[in-house]
Order: C-alpha cells, then sequence, then structure tokens
C-alpha cells in the first residue's frame, strides 16, 4: 500500500466485499449475480495496475487511464449493482 490507487482501489474492493456479505446474509434473495461483483473487483485491480504504472514511468497516459478506469468501475458499481437502492413509494 505505497501509492494514492492503492488505497483508493482497496477501499472500493472493500466496499465491494461489504456490498457482498450484505446482500448475502440478507432476508431478500440476492438480486445481482457474483459475475457483476468480478467485473467490478478486475476493474480495480487493472486501474491499480495502470496507475502505478503511471507513477513508475511518471506517463499521463496511464494516470489518465487509471483514473478513467477507477470512475467507470465506480459507475459500473453504482448503476448495476445498486449499493444504495431507491426507497419505494408505498
Amino acid at each position: 500500500m505505497e501509492t494514492v490507487y492503492d488505497w483508493v482501489t482497496v477501499g472500493i474492493f472493500a466496499g465491494l466485499l461489504v456490498l457482498f456479505l450484505q446482500r448475502s446474509t440478507g432476508d431478500e434473495p440476492p438480486q445481482d449475480s457474483l459475475v457483476s461483483y468480478l467485473i467490478a473487483g478486475v476493474g480495480c485491480m487493472i486501474a491499480n495496475q495502470l496507475g502505478n504504472k503511471g507513477i513508475e514511468d511518471k506517463s499521463m497516459l496511464f494516470h489518465a487511464l487509471g483514473v478513467g478506469l477507477i470512475l467507470v468501475t465506480v459507475g459500473y458499481i453504482w448503476k448495476v449493482l445498486k449499493p444504495f437502492p431507491v426507497a419505494k413509494d408505498k
């Protein structure tokens, strides 16, 4: 855990783990599949590698790709996994 990319991606991944555990132990059947979490986890991994490569090579291209993939991964989590579901009107 040396770079900001390490901290950010591990933080996102930890949030994914908490979301998965919360949904897997709830009373309702899970509304998402394990593959959805795998895609988000792989997004974190690749973004971390790209960002760290940008730091190592001092490459703005890899920094941009790393940050962009972090944003895409967070957007994917927000849209597909819906960590904060909207309350339904009764």
